[in-house]
């Protein structure tokens, strides 16, 4: 029955945008070793996490680190019939070991959010998280490709920025925010509305990570449904900005938008380790440093490669409702920077 299952979930993997047969095939056996680092893996992102990255054929070591707990997910995780071996580090004293030789480094430590929950609140904790570990990082794998789950993403992406320049090894090229599921989100409920198959469904999501920050820019969505009205691409947009809080509240405080996220760092991941294994023609939405706005830092459609990021796309034509919410959405987005570049030189 297990057996059944995996091959059920392995043969789901393939079909997906997940796969590494997905474009141009790369099969596991040509494949390059490459190994991907998860700190926070104990976690309840953490956890779903590695065991998405463990079903993943283009990854051949899995290392997850965590200050607790990390033994026992990493014996689970590692009993799994899939290429990758796996090694479990916990504690500080075993962060370097953890990151030693690192090609992509996913990052989803800190606290959740909860009901109540200002995003202060959440940045007076995870800032100071984010900012020990990617020290480590510049350390022990200057040279992997940094995700960055961990929230406020509009604020931690430049702390690590910050971190890396203080070192010595920052690479614009290299560091990204995962805002991968703000368009999983976007693809699902426009796929709903739209009545089409979700399948088929790409939605670009630029800007930030944080509500009005995240703008789903539906005019360019394709398959394009031209029976939407402008009130329902107005409560589309509204729903994907407020997509983690629909699920905290449907939690009832018990835990955050593990499961989705876990899922969409894989989706991420995945798209990093193809593009520096060199498969063509890799687009994936991420916050990233950037020329498309005055902004540092901003999200929209990257192509991956060998180096990281290879081209940074500009927004392309908006409809006249996603020109209002890119005006709204830059003074926060620009807050957040701020406030995560002066945490970075201050503390």
């Amino acid at each position: 029955m297990r057996t059944a299952m995996l091959r059920s979930i392995q043969s789901s993997l393939k079909k997906s945008s997940y796969s590494i047969l997905s474009r141009r095939s790369y099969s596991s056996e040509s494949a390059p070793d490459r190994k991907v680092a998860i700190l926070g893996a104990a976690g309840g992102i953490g956890q779903p996490l590695s065991l998405l990255m463990k079903l993943n054929p283009l990854v051949s070591s899995l290392s997850l680190y965590d200050i607790a707990g990390t033994p026992g997910v990493a014996a689970d995780v590692s009993h799994i019939n899939t290429r990758s071996e796996v090694v479990g580090y916990m504690g500080d004293e075993n962060l370097g070991k953890a990151l030693e030789g690192a090609d992509v480094v996913i990052i989803p430590a800190g606290v959740p959010r909860k009901p109540g929950m200002t995003r202060d609140d959440l940045f007076n904790i995870n800032a100071g998280i984010v900012k020990g570990l990617c020290t480590a990082i510049a350390k022990y794998c200057p040279h992997a490709l940094v995700n960055m789950i961990s929230n406020p993403v509009n604020s931690t992406v430049p702390i690590a920025s910050e971190v890396f320049k203080k070192a010595g090894t920052y690479d614009e090229k290299r560091l990204f925010g995962v805002t991968t599921l703000d368009v999983v989100r976007a693809k699902t409920f426009y796929a709903g509305k739209a009545k089409v198959p979700v399948s088929g469904v790409n939605v670009p999501v630029v800007g930030g990570h944080a509500g009005i920050t995240i703008l789903p820019l539906f005019s360019q969505a394709t398959p394009q449904a031209n029976n939407l009205s402008d009130q329902e691409i107005v409560a589309l947009t509204k729903r994907t900005q407020d997509g983690g809080t629909e699920v905290v509240e449907a939690k009832a405080g018990k835990g955050s938008a593990t499961l989705s996220m876990a899922y969409a760092g894989a989706i991420f991941a995945d798209a990093c380790l193809k593009g520096l294994n060199g498969v063509p023609d890799v687009v994936e939405c991420s916050f990233v440093q950037s020329n498309v706005t005055e902004l540092p830092f901003f999200a929209s459609k990257v192509r991956l490669g060998k180096n990281g990021v290879e081209e940074v796309f500009g927004l392309g034509s908006l409809s006249e409702y996603e020109k209002k919410g890119l005006e709204a959405l830059l003074p926060e987005l620009k807050s957040s920077i701020e406030k995560g570049i002066k945490f970075a030189n201050q503390s």
